[in-house]
């Protein structure tokens, strides 16, 4: 992608099962300076890209982390039938000051290998969107009792946008769909992996 090291920053989603495990690594990473903030969230995938995770879940604890190998790491001793996501950024195009609340994750893949100034397209783009306080691009990690069948053939080249406010989660959805459009007026191929809905602030 934009050929730097990894932040090691990023998003987890645990799979939130209402089970030992779920409690137990929810209660770790209420303690955890590692962890900065965390959420209950629901998870609605694409029919593209979710076609990979059939072992995924709907509810999901999502926190925002500082150094991925400790969260995969813990993510790893807690693993569960289903999924856990380790969206861990290699370069972040932007973030700004806002006071609104998180309300909506959105996380893309890139089809096609891109090149710097599409790298940068796409940061200009996501710039322009006032209620998006935080971009970046990164690669994905997964963690399951059973591996998925099938790779995910675009885990480098994800896009993560953070949308603040306090609208629908459906207006929200449709906000980051525009922005997938004016992305694509440029002749690159984004597609949605993953939403992620904020129900609770538990961090």
């Amino acid at each position: 992608m934009s050929g730097v090291s990894s932040l090691d920053t990023g998003y987890v989603c645990a799979p939130y099962l209402h089970n030992e495990p779920s409690v137990e690594l929810k209660g770790i990473w209420e303690k955890s300076k590692n962890v900065d903030d965390m959420y209950f969230v629901t998870a609605t995938f694409s029919e593209d890209g979710g076609a990979y995770f059939p072992e995924r879940a709907n509810q999901y604890l999502m926190a925002r982390f500082k150094d991925s190998k400790k969260i995969l790491k813990e993510v790893e001793e807690y693993k569960q039938d289903k999924l856990s996501f380790v969206f861990t950024l290699d370069d972040e195009l932007f973030q700004r000051e806002i006071d609104e609340k998180l309300n909506f994750v959105s996380v893309y893949y890139l089809e096609y290998a891109q090149s710097e100034d599409d790298v940068r397209d796409v940061a200009s783009i996501i710039a322009k969107r006032d209620r998006v306080r935080r971009a970046g691009i990164g690669h994905l990690n997964l963690s399951a009792n059973q591996n998925p069948k099938f790779t995910f053939p675009y885990s480098e080249s994800l896009v993560v946008l953070e949308v603040s406010g306090d609208k629908s989660h459906q207006s929200d959805n449709k906000y980051c769909e525009k922005t997938r459009k004016d992305i694509a007026r440029k002749g690159i191929t984004m597609t949605r992996l993953v939403s992620l809905s904020v129900l609770n602030k538990l961090k």
